[in-house]
């Protein structure tokens, strides 16, 4: 059970009550917000672990609210929203958000989701050694074994792995990897990244073209699991 403060933005009552049942009974703390400006308050006083954001709120757009909890908020930003255009997602994981899920919304795929964030949240550098089932990266000796066997990856193929293992979990999108990996210039450049994911998923997945760890988000980008 976590004892992690959790706040939640949305207007619609049911949703912040079914929100609230669901996370005190995987022992979360919950806050409620019915706005975004009532959001951003409650954010500044009490400094929650993870926000749960809604975009259709009834005073400021979620997106507006995103940009204005990045400017000092570092912690999770969960977008839960009925908006499913593929454009709003993209901007929102853009913008910060860590995670997007639609409603209506499967309670224990949120749960994973937000446990997945926090787990994130709470890693740091000095755990460069990161296990991942049949994989093991060590970010700082920049070295990647599969079943116990060194994998040989470019330099770049690395630079890549490691901004997916440090991100686990979390859906990044296409521009985001590119700007981080080759830099500004290059955020349009999505063939660059094609042919990378496609020579990486042959050096670390047992099936390239069914991976268990760099899973494809369709129009929107990548996650690793």
């Amino acid at each position: 059970m976590s004892s992690a403060t959790i706040l939640v933005v949305d207007d619609e009552p049911q949703i912040r009550k079914l929100l609230e049942i669901s996370l005190e009974a995987n022992g979360y703390k919950v806050l409620q917000a019915q706005s975004g400006k009532e959001g951003i308050m409650l954010a500044a006083s009490h400094l929650p672990d993870l926000i749960i954001l809604d975009l259709g709120l009834p005073d400021k757009n979620g997106h507006e609210v995103l940009r204005e909890l990045r400017n000092w908020y570092n912690r999770p930003v969960l977008i839960l929203s009925v908006i499913d255009h593929e454009s709003d997602i993209v901007t929102a994981l853009d913008e910060g958000a860590a995670d997007y899920l639609t409603k209506p919304f499967r309670t224990a795929e949120l749960m994973a989701r937000i446990r997945s964030a926090l787990r994130h949240n709470q890693s740091t550098e000095t755990n460069t050694v990161i296990n991942c089932g049949d994989l093991v990266i060590d970010l700082a000796a920049r070295l990647v074994k599969k079943n116990g066997e060194i994998v040989k990856t470019t330099s770049t193929e690395f630079n890549l792995l490691a901004l997916f293992v440090r991100n686990e979990g979390r859906a990044l999108t296409h521009q985001y990897i590119l700007k981080e990996v080759w830099g500004v210039g290059y955020q349009e450049e999505t063939q660059y990244l094609r042919v990378f994911v496609g020579s990486l998923r042959k050096k670390i997945e047992d099936n390239p073209n069914k991976p268990k760890h760099l899973i494809t988000e369709s129009g929107v980008g990548y996650r690793f699991v």
